[in-house]
Parts: structure tokens; C-alpha cells; sequence
């Protein structure tokens, strides 16, 4: 199952710096992207229309993206604007273009239906622009179904098995967690609570705690403004008032998980990992590494419980109590791929 008209995380800016390019494949559809000599982002179909070469292959040359095999040249807008050796473009020559858009340091691409490409629903990440937070971004690319990945963030109780390291902590207080779920039809979120908890590893190195602690875990999922999955996490001393809000005192974390379909068995996850601990105390850099540790282990995970899925095709999932989230989640994204085939059977 493939959304076309939702906003997908294309690459973090820093991956194309000017006069760069990148190919990648979303939803099945090769893409180069590139970055102009002016600074402008573009994305256009990874096929040069002579001979089919990959453009991503090819060179950046100020606004326009050369064929590396006959020097064919093309704008951001798919536009073919010159054939070496003839005056002459034919329409045939262009090639399609992506709507793109810009903005927290990542770079959104629309695969779907162009007319319906509305940047006003992109959800703000503003972890990436406000100097209080300090991150970094890092890309995995996982041989498994897209949907595994939302299945996985919207289920923490993953927490103390996969990620016993670093950032898990005593299952029975996982298990036990104070949870609510909530689910409107356009989004859910999953609010945990875990007080006084022992903290784990990643918490005792970060936030220098030496006691228990009150622990906050917030996920939200809002597909129709963005394929991405904010989780807000951290914690403060036990008693100190982290669910009345007052949370500054303590560490916070966030994580911004972008889910962007390759093809229906393979995914790239492009995610950030952001701290409000100062970049002099150390702190952010430590996260970093063992956040890197603890995707990798979700990484590893998700591709081997893909192949024991590919291993038995016919046997369905069973449920257990701490899959709510991970229902809604499911039937939110089914709701929304029913209603785009919809509108594809009526247009025809």
C-alpha cells in the first residue's frame, strides 16, 4: 500500500548542498533531485527522454541539470531547455517535474496528483530552526514494508527489549505505563506516562540524574500533514512537576521520524534526533551516538521481522492490550489510501 498525495521527506537540506544532486527512488518513481546555483531545491523524474540515462548521474550547471551522456539539459520544472546541436525542443523532450518545498531544513516532495500539493499542510518541525534545540539527522535505508516503521514508533513497549542499551528501562514499567490514545480520523497520538521510573542509560548520561525520575513519551501522527511521526520525550526528577508542564529543569529530547516509501518493500528512514542540552556540556553528542544505536537496533529489527513475514504470508498478526495506538494507526492509514483509490476510480 503506497499514499501518493501525502507530503514525504525527500532528504534533510544538508544532504544537497549547491550544485549538488541526489537519486532516490519514492514510491516506486526514480527521482534526481538537485540543488540550482541560486539555492533552489528541484526534483524531476530520474530519465533523461533521449536515452533514458539517469539525470542523477549527470551535472548541475547554475539553474539546470545536464545529461551526462549527450549533454541534455533540464530546469526544475522538467523542462527541456537545450539539445546540443539543434535549435529546435520538441515537448517530448520534457519530463516530469515534482512539487517541492523547503522549509525546517528538510526537503518535502509531493509524488501524488500536483493539483492537490497544498504546502500550507506541511506540520512544522520547529526543532530545527529554534537555537535552544541542537540536532542532527541521520539516514537509514530498510529492506522492509513502510508501515512496519509507523507500527513500531506508535508501540514503545518495544522499549526495553530492542533498546536495553540505552534508552529502555524496566519493562514492567513500560508495560504499566500511564497510556492514553487518541484518534480523530486524521491523526493519532499516543500519550505515555512513566513516574518515578529508574531512568535508563541514555537519561543517566544526558541528564547527569542520580535518582528515579518522572518519564513523558509523546507521539504524534498526522499523515495529511506530512508523512512524519514527532515523538517528544524526556524526563525530570521524580515530583518535580513534568506532568503539570514544568519540564524545563529537566532533559527533554526530540525525535522527528520521516517514513518515506522507496517501494512497497523498502523504505528510506530519515530521521533527527534533537536535545535542549547545550553543545558545550557534551551532552548533545553523546545522545547522538547512542540514538544512532538505538535506530540501528530498530533498523535491524523491522528488516528481520520482515523476512519472518515474507516467510509466512498467509499468517496474520494477533493482537495483544498495548497495540491500540498501533490499530488506530493502521486503520487511519487504510481509511486514507481507500479514499485516494476512490478518487482515482471516479476520475477515470
Amino acid at each position: 500500500m503506497l499514499l501518493r498525495n501525502v507530503w514525504y521527506v525527500a532528504a534533510f537540506s544538508n544532504e544537497l548542498k549547491v550544485g549538488e544532486h541526489l537519486g532516490r527512488t519514492y514510491l516506486g518513481e526514480p527521482v534526481a533531485l538537485f540543488r540550482t546555483e541560486s539555492g533552489q531545491a528541484k526534483a524531476i523524474l530520474d530519465r533523461c527522454s533521449h536515452r533514458a540515462m539517469p539525470l542523477s548521474e549527470g551535472h548541475v550547471d547554475g539553474e539546470v541539470l545536464r545529461c551526462p551522456y549527450h549533454g541534455m539539459e533540464f530546469g526544475g520544472d522538467g523542462v527541456c531547455k537545450r539539445i546540443p546541436g539543434q535549435d529546435r525542443i520538441s515537448a517530448n523532450a520534457n519530463i516530469r517535474a515534482f512539487p517541492i518545498e523547503e522549509r525546517d531544513n528538510m526537503i518535502w516532495i509531493w509524488m501524488g496528483d500536483p493539483a492537490l500539493a497544498d504546502p500550507e499542510k506541511i506540520i512544522g518541525n520547529p526543532e530545527h530552526v529554534d537555537p535552544k534545540w541542537t540536532w542532527k539527522n541521520f539516514y537509514f535505508h530498510v529492506e522492509a514494508d513502510w508501515q512496519l516503521l509507523v507500527d513500531n514508533i506508535l508501540d514503545l513497549t518495544h522499549l526495553p527489549y530492542i533498546h536495553a542499551n540505552t534508552i529502555g528501562g524496566n519493562p514492567e514499567q513500560h508495560y504499566n505505563a500511564e497510556m492514553e490514545v487518541i484518534a480523530d480520523g486524521e491523526r493519532v497520538e499516543l500519550l505515555r506516562k512513566l513516574p518515578n521510573s529508574i531512568p535508563p542509560k541514555s537519561y543517566i548520561d544526558a541528564g547527569g540524574f542520580k535518582g528515579r525520575v518522572d518519564r513523558w513519551q509523546e507521539v504524534r501522527f498526522h499523515p495529511e500533514m506530512g508523512m512524519v511521526m514527532r515523538v517528544n520525550a524526556g524526563g525530570c526528577d521524580a515530583g518535580t512537576g513534568a506532568y503539570e508542564g514544568k519540564r524545563d529543569h529537566g532533559f527533554m529530547l526530540a525525535n522527528i521520524h520521516c517514513i518515506t516509501p522507496e517501494t512497497e518493500t523498502s523504505v528510506h528512514y530519515i530521521w533527527s534526533i534533537a536535545t535542549t542540552a547545550s553543545p558545550e556540556s557534551g551532552v548533545p553528542e553523546v545522545l547522538f551516538d547512542q540514538f544512532f544505536d538505538t535506530i540501528t537496533e530498530d533498523e535491524e529489527t523491522i528488516a528481520i521481522q520482515q523476512k519472518n513475514i515474507n516467510r509466512f504470508p498467509d499468517k496474520k498478526f494477533m493482537g495483544i492490550a498495548n497495540d491500540g495506538a498501533v490499530n488506530q494507526g493502521r486503520r487511519l492509514l487504510s481509511k486514507l489510501y481507500d479514499r485516494e483509490q476512490d478518487s482515482l476510480l471516479a476520475a477515470e
